[in-house]
């Protein structure tokens, strides 16, 4: 018997050893993972909302977080632990709905290393509510008497970014420009208070732009110019619109028109996106934040051949968790 347990814990030991290689060998690759890869609003049983997570030396960050982020990032393999930063793109629920899954899973999890958040103007206050909106929670704890556990925003830091704004840690540097996602009239209030970044990241001699959401951008193109990667939104405007339509019968003329307006001005179809890989000269085009979602061989197939009607290069329509090597 005990020769049996003896033979058992080694087995465990060295199973363990083996995973903990595994892990090591992944670390050690450069990649961005598109872990959701469908627009919002509307939740989907087959894609989750738009959220990737790039590895670079070993660590996680995570780049737009919408609803289901912290799930994805498991089925990725990846822990909450390893998690450095967070950049948002902009503040629309869909790229920031698993946001406070991933600070509270934090405070369960004992985790309390440091943790950016990095985005446009209004983060902090988002970040903010979130830290209000966990307070009961955190302070009732589980209810132990004469436990108290450490404050939800122990070592979460917040910085705001605006166009051109760049940041440098020991992984990559990254640029920040603002996109077309809102057309504000300039230096309007609104203008100045509602921001949508692009975000460029030099990760050890490659380039990784991402659109976040936009619509055609000058500014986006030349941030994108010789990316090695470009990971864009992409939208078929005409089909979106007729799904709201239907599920929606009774929507007022206005509406519609408004919901029209602010797809066509603010997303980029198939054809823009593949004009502006050309325009960029990328090397690598990969799309995500799909609308309507792609369910079906066909529909990747459909889309695919749309974008490289304007773009030779090579095009990849991401499934959630596919992953893509940074670099060499």
């Amino acid at each position: 018997m005990l020769k049996r347990s003896v033979k058992t814990m080694a087995l465990v030991v060295l199973s363990s050893l083996f995973i903990s290689s595994q892990g090591c060998a992944n670390e050690s690759k450069d990649e961005w993972i598109t872990l959701g890869t469908m627009a919002g609003p509307i939740p989907n049983a087959v894609n989750s909302q738009p959220a990737n997570a790039m590895i670079v030396n070993g660590n996680t960050y995570v780049v737009d977080a919408g609803d289901g982020t912290a799930g994805q990032l498991a089925k990725a393999g990846l822990s909450l632990k390893g998690v450095k930063a967070v950049f948002i793109s902009h503040l629309h629920f869909d790229h920031t709905g698993g946001l406070p899954a991933i600070l509270g899973l934090r405070w369960q999890t004992n985790t309390f290393s440091d943790l950016t958040v990095y985005g446009p103007p209004g983060t902090k206050a988002t970040v903010e509510g979130i830290f209000q909106f966990m307070r009961i929670g955190t302070e009732g704890g589980y209810g132990v008497p004469g436990q108290v556990g450490k404050p939800a925003n122990t070592n979460v830091h917040v910085v705001e970014l605006g166009d051109g704004d760049t940041v440098t840690n020991d992984d990559f540097s990254v640029t920040a420009i603002r996109n077309t996602h809102y057309s504000w009239p300039e230096n309007s209030e609104e203008w100045k208070k509602y921001i949508a970044l692009s975000y460029k990241f030099d990760v050890d001699g490659a380039s990784v732009v991402y659109t976040g959401d936009t619509g055609e951008s000058k500014a986006l193109i030349a941030l994108a110019k010789n990316a090695d990667l470009l990971v864009s939104e992409m939208m078929d405007i005409d089909h979106t619109i007729d799904l709201v339509v239907k599920a929606n019968p009774n929507m007022p003329e206005q509406v519609a028109l408004g919901m029209r307006k602010h797809l066509s001005n603010h997303h980029v179809t198939p054809q823009q996106v593949g004009e502006m890989a050309t325009q960029a000269n990328v090397k690598k085009l990969v799309v995500t934040h799909m609308s309507p979602a792609l369910l079906k061989p066909e529909h990747y197939e459909k889309y695919t051949s749309a974008v490289a009607e304007h773009y030779d290069g090579d095009v990849t329509l991401a499934k959630d968790l596919d992953r893509f090597p940074i670099g060499k």
